[in-house]
C-alpha cells in the first residue's frame, strides 16, 4: 500500500511538469512561423499588422494590350486634348511594390509591464497597512471581520471589476489626472485593487507567524509598537512579504477581462500614463478569434513570451525562498 501511495504521489508531481512542458511545446510550435519570420526583433518592434514593402523588390508592372480600332478616326480638337488625356494614356497609378505584413510585440509587452508596475505601486502600501492593522493593531473581532471582507474581494469575478472601473472609477481618474477615461492608469489602478486581497492576506498570515516571545521581549526593553513592527515583525516575515508581492505580480501579468474593459485596446505606445494602450492578454483575447496565418502565429508568440515571463517570476520566487530557508 505504501509503494502504491508513493507511486501515485510521484505521478501527481510528474504530471505538473508534463503539463508545463506540453504548454511550452504547444506555444513554441504554434509560434515557430513568427519566430522564424521576425526573430527576437519581434520583442522591440512596435508595429502590428502593418504593410511594408518587400526589401529589394521590383515594381510589379501590368502590360497594356491595345486593341486595333478599325473605325475611322474622328476629328479631335487640339484644345480638348489636355492633361487628363495624357494621364489616361500614361497611366494614373505608379507601379505598385509588393508588400508584406509585419507584427511586433513591443506595444503589448510594454503595456503589460507598465500596468503591472502601476498596480504594484498602488497595492503594496495599502496591503502593508491593512496587514499591519489586522495583525497588530485591530481588536480580535474587528480583525476577523475586516480580514474576511478583504478576502472576499478575491472571490469577485474580474469582469465585475472591469464594469465597475469603466462606469464609475474611470470618470473619476480622468477628472483627477486628465487624459482618457480608458487608459493605462485606469487599468493599472483597478488591477491594483484586484491583487490587493492576495497581497494583504498573505502578508497578514506571514506577520502572524512572528513568535510572541520576540515581540514581548522587545516591549520589555522599552520598544514602541512602531519599533516592534519595524525591527521585529518586518524582518521576521520579510520572506512571506516578498512572496506575496511576487505572487501578486504573477497574478497581475495574466489578468485579461478587467484590463480589456479599461486599457483602450489600441496598438500604440503610451506617451503618458493617461494614454490608452494594450497588454498581451488583452491582445490575445481581442484578436485570437479573427486571426489567421502569420497573425495567429504572432499571437502565439505573444502567449509564449507571457508564459516565459510568468514562469520566470514564479521560479525566481521559489528559488529565493529556498535560498532564504537554507541561509
Amino acid at each position: 500500500m505504501e509503494k502504491i501511495f508513493q507511486k501515485l504521489s510521484f505521478s501527481s508531481a510528474t504530471l505538473v511538469f508534463i503539463i508545463l512542458l506540453g504548454i511550452f511545446i504547444t506555444l513554441f510550435n504554434a509560434a515557430r512561423p513568427a519566430i522564424n519570420e521576425f526573430g527576437l526583433h519581434f520583442i522591440v518592434d512596435p508595429a502590428w499588422n502593418k504593410e511594408v514593402p518587400l526589401e529589394n523588390a521590383k515594381p510589379q508592372t501590368t502590360p497594356v494590350v491595345q486593341e486595333a480600332d478599325t473605325a475611322e478616326p474622328e476629328a479631335i480638337d487640339s484644345d480638348d486634348f489636355g492633361d487628363d488625356d495624357d494621364a489616361a494614356i500614361l497611366g494614373d497609378d505608379e507601379d505598385a511594390l509588393p508588400t508584406k505584413t509585419i507584427y511586433g510585440g513591443l506595444v503589448p509587452l510594454v503595456g503589460t509591464i507598465l500596468s503591472t508596475i502601476i498596480a504594484l505601486l498602488f497595492a503594496m502600501p495599502i496591503a502593508m497597512g491593512i496587514s499591519i492593522f489586522l495583525a497588530e493593531i485591530a481588536p480580535k473581532k474587528i480583525s476577523t471581520f475586516v480580514g474576511g471582507a478583504i478576502e472576499l474581494l478575491a472571490a469577485i469575478p474580474s469582469i465585475i471589476f472591469g464594469m465597475w472601473g469603466l462606469y464609475y472609477f474611470a470618470p473619476i481618474v480622468a477628472e483627477l489626472f486628465g487624459g482618457f477615461q480608458v487608459s493605462l492608469l485606469t487599468a493599472g489602478l483597478v488591477l491594483g485593487v484586484m491583487i490587493l486581497p492576495f497581497m494583504a492576506a498573505i502578508t497578514r498570515d506571514s506577520m502572524n507567524t512572528t513568535p510572541d516571545i520576540l515581540k514581548e521581549s522587545a516591549y520589555a526593553l522599552g520598544a514602541t509598537k512602531f519599533e516592534v513592527i519595524k525591527d521585529i515583525i518586518f524582518p521576521y516575515s520579510k520572506v512571506g512579504i516578498i512572496g506575496s508581492i511576487i505572487l501578486s505580480l504573477g497574478r497581475a501579468l495574466g489578468e485579461t477581462m478587467a484590463v480589456a474593459f479599461l486599457i483602450g485596446s489600441i496598438f500604440e505606445l503610451p506617451h503618458k500614463v493617461t494614454d490608452p494602450t494594450i497588454t498581451i492578454p488583452v491582445a490575445l483575447a481581442n484578436n485570437f478569434g479573427e486571426a489567421s496565418g502569420l497573425g495567429m502565429s504572432s499571437l502565439f508568440y505573444l502567449a509564449l513570451i507571457l508564459f516565459i515571463m510568468s514562469f520566470g517570476i514564479i521560479s525566481f520566487a521559489k528559488f529565493y525562498f529556498l535560498r532564504k530557508v537554507h541561509v
